[in-house]
């Protein structure tokens, strides 16, 4: 299958409230997150990633559009769309009197899998809480907590697994310990969704990554092409003696960081480095360590969500 999930024209209007009028929270979205990837869905709060979410899963209804899970149509084939897909969700919404076995066991249930077919052991083992198998849920710490949201979202077996925030305040462990997972999830086959606003995460973790704002796809690009679409780049210098006076292109920044070294920021379509490290030479400096900076995930988003116009993608 090309796509594990399909969205067309997706848009998610709420009733007007006292003292405003309606809200649309999605506005035409189309979406097409490629099975076996791991897929980045991002966006400011409030840019409708939450909606999109609870509408995969079936939780809020759309209000016009189409949506298509695994090959099923939402409207069409509810109950197999939805067996499609496993959420892990934000917050954290268990009953405090089951135990981690119990609470996978009537989950399990609730999606109709057999009792010979379930897994429970096994997803114990995966998510580390195998030790903690018959302890009551209120005794658990945070982290472990959002371990088993991790495991009840996987019970039924899913092709999608959409993942919310997932490491939103736990510790460094524990962060390690669910990317780990995840990326094995993802070599035996699982699509992943991933929201965070750990934009270093995103980075690193995701093939292809999605922005949304104001209810609307900003765009759309594999993470190595979306970082391209900024122009900028930074050489950095470390002089013996003191820094000269250069004579640089039109456009570059200079700035003296306080580790010592010297930050040249240009436009790649504009500057070239040497041109930079010949005007360094010519103005006397002698260059005893050199490096670069390109730009991350933080300087397109924030490009992409506050309005400043970042340099065209080439594909």
């Amino acid at each position: 299958m090309q796509n594990a999930i399909e969205i067309t024209g997706l848009r998610k209007t709420y009733g007007a409230q006292k003292g405003t009028g309606p809200k649309e929270a999605l506005k035409g979205v189309d979406l097409a997150i490629p099975a076996g990837s791991i897929f980045g869905l991002l966006g400011p709060n409030g840019a409708g990633k939450s909606t999109l979410i609870n509408i995969l899963a079936g939780l809020v209804t759309k209000t016009a559009g189409q949506v298509r899970i695994w090959g099923f149509d939402q409207d069409i084939n509810p109950r197999q769309s939805r067996a499609a897909i496993g959420v892990m969700p934000q917050e954290l919404n268990m009953d405090p009197f089951f135990t981690p076995r119990g609470a996978l066991e009537v989950q399990a249930g609730l999606y109709g899998v057999p009792k010979s077919q379930r897994r429970t052991d096994e997803i114990l083992a995966l998510i580390g809480l195998s030790d903690k198998a018959e302890a009551y849920a209120r005794t658990l710490s945070g982290g472990m907590r959002r371990r088993l949201l991790l495991g009840k979202a996987l019970v039924h077996r899913p092709q999608v697994l959409v993942l919310d925030e997932p490491t939103a305040g736990v510790d460094i462990e524990l962060r390690q310990m669910l990317w780990a997972n995840v990326r094995k999830l993802n070599d035996q086959g699982m699509t992943i969704i991933l929201t965070t606003h750990y934009l270093e995460e995103a980075q690193e973790m995701c093939d292809e990554i999605a922005i949304l704002n104001h209810g609307a796809v900003v765009v759309q690009y594999k993470t190595s092409v979306l970082l391209a679409r900024l122009d900028a780049k930074t050489l950095l210098l470390r002089l013996e003696g003191p820094v000269p006076d250069l004579a640089l292109p039109d456009g570059v920044q200079r700035e003296m960081r306080a580790d010592g070294m010297l930050a040249l920021t240009y436009r790649r379509s504009q500057v070239r480095a040497g041109q930079l490290l010949a005007a360094v030479a010519e103005a006397g400096g002698q260059i005893s360590d050199v490096s670069s900076e390109d730009p991350n995930l933080e300087d397109v988003f924030l490009a992409l969500t506050t309005g400043e116009a970042p340099a065209p993608i080439s594909a």
